[in-house]
């Protein structure tokens, strides 16, 4: 079967892998549409920390069934998603319902294959039923759970001032699903000017600041001087990740989405005195994805606007590089098998 690997640092090619056997409580699945983000970005750029290679990359995944368990609800040609988190549960953060972090967790495509491949076998706990979703929407639906799941953790209840530094495709899931939580005024800050004009003009962010010197003072402006009750941070940048606690106010939060290689150090007595909740994000629980799919569903994630692109596998080599160049024009890419 015709895989997309990393070989290596900025080495991206079609390979031909055998073609999985399906487990006992595995289901085995005809990929049809593989979402690219960041950290396939971050895979090919050699930035990825918890990556050996070659890797065969993908994460967010759709597909239709194969073939199913006896007994199982997933019948043959069934659209499905795939929760990629593949963990052990044991551990201790499994235990505490928490199997997005579990110790040894497994994410396809990263620590493990992934799915950018004509067939996979999951195991049938991983399998979302994704009925009523087009083959795009359902490729949509694991980026937009990493976004509400950083949501859920800031606990967000509407009347809150909330910022979102980086307007890429996590920013903009995080956005959108501080507006389904009743937010009524998100701010987006992003170094590309172009990607808060879509998101203006074609998601309804009508506020976005350009990350930069003047940035704070933009910030101060939008909010009286008191800065952000919530901040998300969606962009994996060191710099802005250790700039954005200077946007929290006092008895705020600071939601990091984005994860980056280096060290985090912040002034501890800024970090103090505004008694900063300081929280990490990490992949999404199960809770998650089923919200994300009743949002898809009953329309209030625009999935039309969200896509920017579409490519070939066969394309992906040679394409895959100019889109991360041309990042400023693409929200979400999607590949076709």
């Amino acid at each position: 079967m015709k895989a997309l690997v990393c070989a290596a640092p900025f080495d991206l090619r079609v390979e031909e892998r055998p073609a999985p056997e399906r487990g006992a409580d595995e289901v085995l699945i005809r990929m049809r549409r593989v979402g690219i983000c960041g950290t396939d970005n971050h895979i090919y750029a050699g930035k990825h920390p918890f990556l050996a290679y070659p890797r065969l990359i993908g994460h967010e995944l759709a597909g239709e069934v194969v073939a199913a368990p006896d007994g199982s609800s997933l019948a043959p040609g069934q659209v499905v998603t795939v929760n990629p988190y593949l963990a052990c549960g044991t551990c201790i953060a499994c235990r505490k319902g928490k199997p997005n972090c579990c110790v040894a967790i497994s994410v396809l495509g990263v620590h493990a294959d992934g799915g950018l491949c004509e067939l996979l076998s999951v195991p049938q706990d991983a399998v979302i039923d994704a009925a009523g979703l087009s083959l795009e929407q359902a490729a949509m639906v694991e980026f937009l759970a990493i976004g509400a799941h950083a949501v859920r953790r800031a606990a967000l209840s509407g009347g809150e001032r909330v910022l979102v530094v980086g307007a890429g495709p996590i920013g903009i899931a995080v956005a959108l699903f501080a507006r389904i939580a009743g937010v009524e005024r998100v701010v987006l800050a992003d170094t590309r000017a172009q990607r808060l004009a879509y998101a203006r003009d074609r998601l309804g962010f009508a506020d976005g600041v350009v990350a930069g010197p003047d940035a704070a003072d933009a910030f101060a402006a939008l909010t009286d001087g008191e800065m952000f009750d919530r901040v998300f941070d969606a962009t994996g940048n060191i710099h802005a990740m250790r700039a954005g606690l200077d946007y929290v106010a006092h008895g705020g939060s600071y939601v990091l989405v984005g994860v980056c290689k280096d060290d985090l150090v912040f002034p501890d007595p800024e970090f103090h005195k505004r008694e900063t909740t300081l929280l990490a994000s990490r992949n999404a629980l199960a809770a998650d994805f089923a919200h994300v799919i009743a949002c898809i569903r009953d329309g209030s994630v625009p999935t039309d606007r969200i896509q920017t692109h579409s490519l070939t596998i066969d394309e992906a080599p040679q394409r895959m590089p100019a889109l991360i160049e041309e990042a400023d024009s693409v929200l979400k890419a999607i590949v076709s098998l």
